[in-house]
């Protein structure tokens, strides 16, 4: 087995142990292990989890092994992971920062897992971008990405998001200008 694989495997015990964790919790909000005075909550398990898989994942070596410590590892991050909002607002286990934190870790992590495996094809797809049309590409993301929020509310955001399209138009523009001015050096 390649252990490309296992971040993989950690990565769907992870949003699985999540995905649990947040509906059990949504379902039974009052069932809490409390003891001498003191709430546990399930990031430490999710703690407790971390450390046996890592420690399984570094001390050991064999395929069965691999893959168990990959599964334990990622269900205790997926434990941590439902309760970050709680952790970093100190009492608000529904703030919406948690499935924006969510969002953009399995974004970070997906990304990363598809480079590595498709590292080759990607590079080559970077090589032919970033050739002459690179500015032009750039212009037409950045005119996209920037539209999208012209419209906001919030002022300072539509007025950045404003002057990022002109400049986006500016050097769409600009590389249409190149391109016919190489055209009349050429012929």
């Amino acid at each position: 087995m390649r252990r490309a694989n296992l971040s993989l495997l950690a990565l769907i015990s992870f949003v699985a142990s999540f995905a649990i964790a947040r509906v059990f919790t949504t379902i039974s909000p009052d069932v809490v292990l409390v003891g001498n005075g003191l709430h546990v909550h399930h990031f430490w398990f999710g703690i407790i989890m971390l450390a046996i898989g890592g420690w399984l994942g570094i001390s050991y070596s064999g395929e069965r092994i691999d893959r168990l410590a990959a599964v334990i590892y990622g269900a205790g991050g997926g434990l941590i992971g439902d309760e970050v909002g709680l952790l970093l607002t100190f009492g608000n286990y529904w703030t919406d920062l948690t499935y924006t934190i969510l969002v953009i870790f399995l974004a970070f992590t997906l990304t990363f897992i598809l480079f590595k495996r498709y590292s080759k094809a990607v590079l080559s797809e970077i090589q032919g971008f970033t050739g002459r049309k690179a500015s032009f590409y750039f212009g037409v993301f950045l005119v996209g990405v920037s539209i999208a929020f012209v419209t906001s509310d919030n002022f300072l955001l539509a007025t950045v998001s404003a002057v990022m399209a002109i400049v986006a138009c500016i050097i769409i523009i600009a590389y249409f200008a190149q391109r016919i001015g190489s055209r009349h050096r050429e012929g």
